[in-house]
């Protein structure tokens, strides 16, 4: 592992930073150590409630999951949003980018080329196919085994965060917010795609005049709207997909920076 990823790294639970020790990462206050295992570094021991259901299913079908994504578009002519919301995220050349739960990684290769890519997943098998992908599509990206409420990244470290298909079944929907937000540039936007519930798609139906955004009075959305800290700015939620996706938006507060990756230096706009 390169130590400038490792430089990015600091320990999810006492935010203290890294050492490279062998296959290991070492906290340099505690000494606890975070082994590295095929390249990815593993964050993840014991999980519960709905992040431990989520963890086994994707474990277990990780092998067939690009191809049972595949089938399920063609059966039942489902349309490929990607594009969609994947047009939200404001991505320079050069930018630092994170996917929290990057599951296979079939986002990665619809984004730009002259980035630096970093995902996490709880999921090891859905990491696994996820590597294979990447040498397959001969693209880059820096992995790691974590969940998505205890993020192993250092305060302000990427130009843009996004997540998609998974937040309505984290343990602690709050915290893995705040988490993107911590991890994310003074400035950077901050995307979270997942599934509509019926209520909401049902409440579009009665009602066209508010197809465009979603309402705050349904249940699915409105929590997590509610989940976002009064102070991001720019606040946007619309659905997506023909309403069976939304999408969730904000900005963190603060002048983005620009970076000069040569020379590693940091300039406000």
């Amino acid at each position: 592992m390169e130590r400038e990823v490792v430089s990015l790294l600091c320990d999810p639970d006492s935010r203290f930073s890294f050492e490279l020790v062998g296959n290991n990462l070492r906290n340099t206050v505690t000494r606890r150590t975070y082994p590295i295992y095929d390249g990815i570094p593993l964050f993840v021991s014991t999980v519960s409630g709905p992040n431990l259901r989520r963890q086994i299913l994707y474990n277990m079908f990780a092998p067939v999951y690009d191809l049972a994504q595949l089938l399920s578009r063609s059966i039942f002519c489902r349309p490929d949003c990607r594009r969609e919301y994947l047009s939200e995220l404001e991505i320079q050349p050069g930018a630092r980018v994170l996917e929290v739960a990057v599951g296979t990684g079939a986002n990665l290769r619809h984004l730009p080329q002259d980035i630096d890519l970093y995902g996490v997943d709880i999921s090891w098998g859905m990491l696994r196919r996820c590597q294979h992908n990447l040498e397959r599509w001969r693209l880059r990206a820096h992995l790691f085994h974590s969940v998505a409420e205890r993020l192993p990244f250092s305060r302000d470290v990427f130009d843009c965060v996004f997540h998609v298909g998974g937040i309505n079944h984290f343990t602690d929907k709050t915290h893995a917010i705040r988490e993107m937000i911590w991890v994310a540039k003074p400035g950077a936007k901050i995307v979270i795609v997942d599934r509509a519930e019926k209520k909401v798609r049902m409440d579009y139906q009665r009602n066209p005049a508010t197809r465009q955004f979603i309402d705050p009075g349904t249940n699915a959305v409105d929590c997590l709207l509610n989940l976002i800290p009064n102070e991001m700015q720019e606040i946007k939620a619309k659905e997506i997909c023909h309403g069976k996706l939304f999408c969730l938006t904000f900005r963190k507060p603060g002048a983005p920076q620009i970076v000069d990756h040569q020379s590693g230096s940091h300039n406000a706009i």
